[in-house]
């Protein structure tokens, strides 16, 4: 049989040694970079209802806009939109963020008649002014936008 026959053996291969791979080396340059700076938040997390309670008679005598984050850990789409809701909250600093789990905070959630998740509400002087229901990173931001040039 010819050798370029499919049915012919295939010609063998000499594997070669990888260089060797230092572990510790590694480590120790990633020792002596810098530190990353402590992740920081504007994004105000309630536990407690009677803290949030508090809060919230508090706000309704400021004219600042809140938006409150309605979440639940095991929610994905609530954690996709984490990173953007801590985006707005260093971009927008005249506005207030707060995020509640519906899960600790049942009550509060049912308060607010929230039934699904991510749930954003948008509010000033105490009163639901919008809302976004879902991972919509743009209309939040529009959302936000629009009410916050109309707070000035």
């Amino acid at each position: 049989m010819g050798a370029n026959n499919f049915l012919s053996m295939p010609e063998k291969r000499v594997l070669r040694p990888l260089p060797p791979f230092s572990f510790s080396a590694t480590f120790k340059e990633a020792r002596a970079s810098p530190p990353l700076p402590p992740k920081t938040s504007r994004v105000l997390a309630f536990h407690s209802a009677a803290q949030w309670k508090a809060y919230f008679e508090a706000s309704k005598q400021s004219n600042k806009m809140i938006v409150i984050d309605f979440t639940a850990t095991w929610c994905r789409p609530c954690r996709y939109m984490d990173p953007s809701v801590d985006e707005f909250a260093a971009k927008y600093s005249d506005v207030e963020f707060i995020k509640i789990d519906v899960d600790e905070l049942m009550n509060v959630a049912g308060e607010f008649g929230i039934h699904a998740m991510p749930t954003f509400l948008l509010i000033k002087n105490g009163k639901e002014i919008d809302k976004v229901v879902g991972a919509k990173k743009q209309e939040l931001q529009a959302k936000i936008e629009k009410h916050r040039s109309i707070q000035r």
